[in-house]
């Protein structure tokens, strides 16, 4: 453990934070009342807090358990990649872009809430994938190995499609533009990172 603290610590911080807000949130249900993101409230300008707090709670056991089994297969790695100030920045700030669209769409909506970290998670997978385009991603439920350029794209289209037509309360839009915030930070973060994605492919067709 003290060797993944010392290689991520800025991943290893926000994986305890968070462990430990979904826990406390789980056994008071005030904490949600507090930290989740209530798009009516925080166009209003009250609660604004809440687009970084939603983050740290999640609504059961499976949604916690799923977004950091994600957050521990990429987080750690992404960290050594990017830096770790760089981690931090792509993490919060995607966190907090990736809930603006859907603060925008349900501004009158009063009774439409969000929370969990997916989308800041996603964002750390589409930043991973910058770096590793060719590494083999899959989905527990579909144990298909394929590239990860590939399975980024068909992730974009699926969560597009759902936030057009899925009833499953997820939050789909948080999904999407997590993922494009990872793509957008991490090129502002590492210029060079566009050229070293195409190498990876022109290096592999020698």
């Amino acid at each position: 453990m003290m060797e993944i603290f010392l290689a991520a610590p800025v991943a290893s911080i926000i994986f305890a934070i968070t462990l430990a807000a979904s826990l406390w949130a789980f056994s008071n249900e005030n904490i949600y009342g507090e930290f989740i993101l209530n798009p009516y409230n925080v166009s209003r300008g009250y609660k604004v807090y809440t687009v970084i707090t939603s983050g740290l709670i999640h609504k059961d056991w499976n949604h916690l358990f799923f977004n950091m089994l994600s957050y521990y297969f990429f987080a750690f790695q992404l960290e050594a990649l990017l830096g770790h100030w760089q981690f931090g920045v792509l993490y919060f700030l995607s966190l907090i872009l990736s809930d603006l669209p859907s603060i925008q769409k349900h501004k009158e909506d009063i009774w439409y809430n969000s929370l969990g970290a997916s989308g800041a998670i996603s964002a750390v997978v589409f930043s991973y994938i910058m770096f590793a385009p060719r590494a083999e991603m899959s989905l527990i439920f579909i144990p298909i190995p394929m590239p990860a350029w590939v399975f980024g794209g068909l992730y974009l289209i699926y969560c597009h499609f759902a936030s057009k037509h899925a009833r499953d309360n997820i939050n789909h839009d948080a999904h999407f533009y997590g993922a494009l915030s990872g793509v957008i930070i991490t090129f502002a973060l590492h210029h060079n990172i566009f050229n070293e994605f195409v190498q990876q492919f022109s290096g592999a067709a020698k």
